[in-house]
């Protein structure tokens, strides 16, 4: 288990005490839940994903490449690796595909299997998620009456799907 696994299932674990406020504030009737609560735990959630990546990208990048450290060419993949880092945002399956094939030459979607969940479905579903993301942060406002963003069915989802796709994430890099 990567170092960077264990920050995010730290990130995941304070997503879910969001999701349990959510559903304590629920159980009174006579409370107002409030639904950023819920928007709140899906940004934490795919912040938490994000930073993931980021972090074990430069954690395989510096055990794989320690050796190149101070020499010219070191210098130069550790670059790049920055800058690519610095332009990565909403880390969907393509860019998220193509930040781990550029400088390890794997596909992890290609690996992303659990259960039920194959590797097109883990992408398909990563991409919703991503978008949905953008939904609650871009369109957080909107009308009184404009249906919520996340359902809490939903959430409880998300939390295991993000779960599940960084355990498999990490499952390969170990590989590598």
């Amino acid at each position: 288990m990567t170092h960077s696994l264990k920050i995010f299932r730290q990130s995941l674990s304070e997503a879910r005490e969001l999701a349990d406020c959510y559903d304590v504030l629920n159980s009174h009737p006579e409370l107002s839940t409030p639904s950023s609560l819920k928007k709140a735990c899906l940004i934490l959630t795919l912040t938490a994903w994000e930073t993931y990546v980021e972090d074990v990208i430069a954690e395989l990048f510096e055990s794989k490449f320690s050796l190149l450290k101070g020499s010219p060419l070191g210098a130069f993949a550790e670059k790049q690796l920055k800058e690519r880092l610095k332009f990565f945002h909403n880390p969907n399956s393509q860019k998220t595909r193509h930040l781990f094939e550029e400088f390890f030459h794997i596909d992890v979607t290609e690996h992303w299997k659990w259960n039920n969940v194959m590797p097109k479905d883990a992408r398909e579903q990563l991409n919703r998620w991503i978008s949905k993301r953008g939904e609650a942060v871009h369109r957080a406002g909107g009308e009184v009456n404009q249906p919520q963003i996340i359902k809490k069915e939903e959430l409880a989802k998300c939390l295991r799907f993000f779960d599940e796709l960084a355990n498999a994430t990490d499952h390969v890099l170990e590989k590598i």
